[in-house]
């Protein structure tokens, strides 16, 4: 490889292909990095903004930024059942997420309920499945070889726990 002095770029690059982040005009790369960084900040301190009683049963989803056409928007996730709870604390959220980053981030949140015990239900169905088959199970059985049908039982085991 060769390095190349890029007059263009602001970096010395080596000959071949360039990183994204350095073809794009510094214009898209502050709207790109603000977009991005509004949601990954809000995911990291979503404990602190939503308050310890509203983190154990709702989480943010997505963010939309604002544009011409609608508002910069915030969608949670709520556990079926707690979305009154969520409502009544709506503008405290916003209050608390714009004071967060100094500005004006979020303007509104839309809420989005999911069943929490249909996905207890579907892990117990999950953790309850046997990775090996009741066909595997019974020739495991038929080896007369007490030692090979041992390691075998234990070798199930191990995956079922995983």
């Amino acid at each position: 490889m060769q390095y190349k002095n890029n007059t263009k770029q602001r970096f010395n690059t080596i000959q071949g292909l360039r990183s994204l982040k350095d073809t794009l005009p510094k214009n898209i790369k502050k709207v790109i990095n603000n977009r991005g960084q509004v949601y990954s900040e809000v995911l990291n301190n979503w404990k602190i903004i939503a308050g310890e009683s509203l983190f154990k049963f709702c989480y943010p989803k997505s963010f939309k930024n604002s544009n011409k056409f609608g508002v910069s928007t915030l969608l949670v996730m709520v556990q079926r059942g707690k979305e009154v709870d969520l409502e009544y604390s709506k503008k405290e959220i916003v209050d608390r997420m714009n004071n967060f980053f100094g500005k004006t981030v979020v303007e509104k949140i839309k809420f989005t309920s999911f069943d929490y015990e249909e996905k207890i239900i579907n892990k117990e169905k999950k953790l309850n499945r046997s990775v090996t088959k009741d066909k595997f199970d019974n020739q495991i059985k038929n080896i007369k070889n007490d030692k090979i049908k041992k390691s075998l039982i234990e070798l199930t085991k191990i995956f079922r726990e995983k």
